[in-house]
């Protein structure tokens, strides 16, 4: 049976499979826990001893002591000291590995891997990945590409054994499928309107980054991924640094995020390169030239507005599709996306929390079939 609970806008869930430890259910929940603490282990523990006490998830044989102590047996947690002399425990690179896995699994989780680590496109061309089907051969396609069993075969049947004969009309190639590479870059909205009006969403926001995160480092390994963050200014960040995620008191530099984002994409090899944009805010801030900020919370600004415009262009002209997640729902706002979105002739979706990763996902694959030509 699940049992639910919602505390601080969260729905935890207590089902335990019948071959998983105690150990095991009590891992699946502290992984979700200190993604919504932001790896504080301490209220992540506080967390779940409450849940604990409320559902009986241990036993008079397993307590919740007897899991931290597995914990730290186990690598995913160690005891670092602090400026103080005083211990203080953190979560290790395991757990952060496990929570990005966990992330993966419960958005991407339907999806199985592809073996080779690579995208197809919709087209059949010159490529290096077999697809066993074959058609007719044309002037122009490399003799390499030529089957020879299929075009004998071919010459048989249309000439005879006995009067063997190879023609161009026998000869037929297999079809290919395009391998490509993309590089992306991630970008997270962390201003303070991220945690507004009691609702999280921020949380689903770490949790889709980290996914998309695990997903192509570990099935695509030939591409790149990275992730800034984007405040009253914007800075990159390391995948590792995901689950400590914060929001804080700024407002929305767009035009900073984008403008690291392009500078990230501008030193790529790749020939595929696109943009992620999360985000639940309007364009509240600029930096201006001699360091000072212009911010304006009161509707749509102009001239922030413009400046975003003008980079949805200059991202354009750079063949670098933006795609923007708009966690809202305000009529104004979505003007303002959909004129972006046609600055840039990239694409916008006006989402809630729930099934934004299956989108960004879809979007991951769909731009990088679209943008390799057969």
């Amino acid at each position: 049976m699940i049992n639910d609970t919602k505390r601080s806008g969260f729905i935890f869930k207590t089902y335990k499979a019948k071959d998983q430890s105690i150990f095991e259910m009590l891992f699946e929940i502290f992984k979700e826990l200190i993604t919504h603490t932001s790896g504080d282990f301490d209220e992540a523990i506080d967390w779940l001893r409450s849940l604990d006490k409320e559902y009986k998830l241990t036993n008079e044989n397993y307590t919740i002591d007897d899991f931290i102590e597995d914990l730290k047996k186990k690598g995913y947690i160690k005891e670092e000291v602090k400026s103080d002399g005083l211990g203080e425990m953190k979560i290790t690179s395991k757990t952060e590995r496990a929570i990005r896995q966990q992330a993966l699994n419960h958005i991407f989780g339907k999806i199985k891997r592809n073996g080779n680590g690579n995208h197809k496109s919709k087209s059949s061309g010159i490529g290096d990945e077999h697809t066993g089907d074959f058609r007719n051969y044309q002037f122009g396609d490399s003799l390499d590409k030529v089957s020879l069993t299929e075009s004998i075969i071919n010459a048989q049947i249309n000439n005879g054994i006995d009067d063997f004969n190879l023609t161009e009309n026998d000869l037929v190639v297999e079809q290919t499928l395009h391998k490509s590479q993309m590089s992306t870059v991630l970008m997270i909205d962390i201003s303070h309107s991220m945690i507004l009006y009691g609702e999280d969403r921020i949380t689903p926001a770490k949790k889709v980054a980290m996914a998309l995160a695990e997903l192509i480092t570990t099935r695509y390994p030939k591409d790149t991924i990275d992730i800034i963050v984007f405040g009253n200014d914007a800075w990159s960040i390391k995948i590792k640094e995901l689950p400590y995620l914060q929001v804080g008191p700024y407002h929305t530099n767009t035009v900073a995020g984008l403008n690291l984002a392009m500078d990230i994409l501008r030193r790529k090899r790749n020939t595929n390169k696109q943009i992620f944009m999360i985000t639940d805010g309007k364009p509240s801030c600029l930096r201006l030239p001699d360091g000072e900020y212009y911010k304006n919370s009161n509707g749509l600004d102009e001239y922030i507005v413009n400046k975003c415009y003008a980079m949805a262009q200059k991202a354009r002209k750079l063949h670098i599709p933006i795609t923007t997640f708009m966690i809202a729902e305000d009529p104004y706002l979505m003007q303002f996306v959909r004129a972006f979105t046609q600055a840039n002739q990239g694409k916008a979706f006006y989402t809630g929390l729930k099934g934004l990763g299956e989108m960004i996902f879809e979007d991951y694959e769909t731009n990088r079939k679209k943008r390799i030509k057969g």
